[in-house]
């Protein structure tokens, strides 16, 4: 062939390529509808009790060297964040919620070499790490206290509320830890009376000085310095208070919220945190709880406010009592709370976490028959709902509550302290040791159950609080390698999470608010929308569909099948389901 023609026949070659190309029809982009998208909305947060998750020297006590020894472990779940309970100095009043030196480790968790290679080996495998910020008090061992119990001129006198004696007994506080119910305790090295809303080792720390404040965003900027991604703080609801002492209505205590949250100042501390702390790092923010209503919880985190990220609100973990509870409550006040934060505002899903019971012993079934399929229904849930989605470490396999025999069992301050005050003012032991065992702290807080080992696989020593008997059952080592297993599930689940922004992002609609053991909702974004459907019963139930929905793909089934009767759906007990419904 001339070299002519080779040429003709290139040209026209490229002339008929762009003719095509130019008739076919362009390759639809996704669409999205992610206004204001954020990591920590997009997070997945794993939260760690580390007295409880792995002890790596034989002391009985989880540590920072346990954790980093499970890294792999916890990427493998599919989480992308970890709240990390109190690891500070502390001589553990309340399980290191009395903090004693807030730049340093608490020597049973290990050192601060340990914890820059626990965060490091986070950030090597892409998870963000949540400190948990003890605020509010501090412990009765801090210097700051030391010193402002010593004398009544003391520079850091004014870091505490005190009341002087010589006034009188103050007007009546109730403390949610004491064994008296009273929140001022006497001392006689200064002949007054300090403040403190938990336990008398934990003093309230005074934040209308705002020595007290800057001493704080000094702390977190140490922490943030050190490449912290979030901060969690604790009880911070209740850090403003009226500095004059004024009496309460009698009986206030019963509803002591109204009184201790959200009082005036809050706010101004928390724009000065944000504008000290916040607004300076990538970091996340959340406090405890969300004040007394709807618009307090707004003032909180609406994106105008420049305060926090998200809201931490207790009325629906709140929800199960030693009675049970009503699913249509649950339905309730998860989509009230859902569509008052539709528009503005981020809220955090959870249903279990370090001041709670075992998950599915309050929430779902903890018989052997229904233990696996109601965990992974309330997985699915935290999973697939609108929100930041919080996931407490053993929940993942399914751990149950322990069931004690005697007070004598107890390491929880609140339990035992609760106890007593039980006992003095004539209650129903039998029947407070009853509710004690299906609601206590320590329920949540028994060693993680790796294998069927000694302890579980916790420890080589004596653990800090007895390991759960049904371990062998119960464990990591069983679970990772049975495809059917909670554990499997709920990898399934975080991985759907991360595969399709409409679970993190899409509307969400209550569906079927009257069926009584099925909660339904519907979460759409652009022209995408999932089905979920949770049985909430041991017993099957059926729910009738849209004729379109019955075929629809199954994205996640906690069962091996679906039973499908026309156009209905009949779920065996405790089956969670999500279908693409588009």
């Amino acid at each position: 062939m001339k070299r002519s023609s080779f040429i003709g026949v290139i040209c026209l070659f490229l002339v008929l390529m762009v003719v095509l190309s130019c008739n076919q029809k362009p390759k639809e982009q996704p669409k999205t509808s992610i206004d204001n998208a954020q990591w920590w909305k997009e997070a997945i947060v794993y939260q760690i009790y580390p007295r409880s998750f792995k002890d790596s020297d034989g002391d009985g006590v989880g540590d920072l060297k346990g954790i980093v020894e499970k890294l792999d472990y916890i990427k493998s779940l599919g989480v992308t964040a970890v709240w990390l309970n109190p690891i500070y100095t502390s001589p553990n009043a309340d399980n290191g919620y009395d903090v004693s030196d807030y730049r340093d480790i608490m020597e049973e968790f290990g050192s601060m070499a340990d914890f820059d290679s626990l965060l490091a080996g986070m950030h090597q495998r892409d998870i963000k790490l949540v400190m948990d910020i003890v605020v509010n008090h501090s412990s009765d061992q801090h210097e700051w206290f030391k010193q402002s119990r010593s004398s009544r001129d003391n520079p850091y006198r004014d870091y505490y509320h005190w009341w002087p004696a010589e006034k009188g007994k103050p007007p009546y506080r109730y403390s949610l830890f004491d064994a008296k119910g009273d929140a001022w305790q006497y001392d006689s090295l200064t002949n007054a009376y300090y403040l403190h809303y938990f336990a008398k080792q934990q003093p309230d720390l005074n934040w209308s000085n705002p020595k007290v404040r800057q001493e704080v965003y000094d702390i977190m900027k140490f922490w943030a310095d050190k490449g912290v991604d979030g901060f969690r703080l604790d009880a911070f609801q209740f850090a403003a208070k009226d500095t004059t002492y004024p009496k309460f209505p009698d009986g206030f205590e019963k509803d002591f919220i109204q009184y201790y949250a959200m009082q005036d100042g809050l706010h101004d501390y928390l724009k000065e945190m944000n504008e000290e702390v916040f607004s300076k790092y990538d970091v996340m923010s959340v406090a405890e709880g969300a004040g007394r209503n709807f618009e307090d919880a707004h003032k909180l985190v609406d994106q105008d406010r420049n305060e926090l990220n998200l809201a931490y609100a207790f009325e629906g973990v709140d929800i199960p009592k030693y009675e049970g509870y009503d699913l249509a409550t649950m339905k309730e006040v998860f989509t009230k709370w859902d569509q008052e934060f539709a528009e503005d505002g981020w809220l955090s899903i959870f249903l279990a976490n370090h001041d709670q019971a075992r998950m599915v012993s309050r929430w779902g079934n903890d018989s052997e028959a229904f233990r696996s399929a109601s965990t992974k229904l309330l997985n699915t849930f935290i999973l697939s709902m609108r929100g930041t989605p919080y996931c407490y470490y053993g929940d993942e396999l399914g751990m149950t509550n322990i069931d004690f025999d005697s007070i004598s069992q107890y390491q929880d301050i609140a339990a035992i302290n609760g106890y007593q005050k039980a006992l003095s003012e004539g209650e129903d032991m039998d029947l407070f040791m009853e509710k004690l065992n299906f609601g206590s702290r320590d329920n949540g807080r028994t060693p993680m159950q790796w294998d069927g080992s000694t302890n579980a696989g916790f420890t080589s020593g004596t653990p800090w609080l007895p390991v759960n008997p049904n371990f062998a059952e119960i464990n990591v080592q069983v679970e990772d390698s049975d495809s059917n297993s909670v554990l499997n599930h709920f990898r399934a689940m975080t991985q759907l999470r991360k595969q399709n922004p409409i679970l993190v992002y899409g509307d969400y609609k209550l569906i079927m608010p009257e069926h009584p053991t099925v909660y339904a909702y519907t979460r759409t974004m652009d022209d995408k929308k999932l089905l979920v459907l949770l049985n909430f019963s041991k017993e099957s139930s059926t729910v009738s569909l849209d004729k379109n929905w019955a075929a629809s793909p199954i994205l996640i089934n906690n069962y091996n099948d679906l039973d499908i009767i026309d156009n209905s759906l009949k779920l065996k007990p405790f089956q969670a389901v999500i279908l693409n419904i588009n």
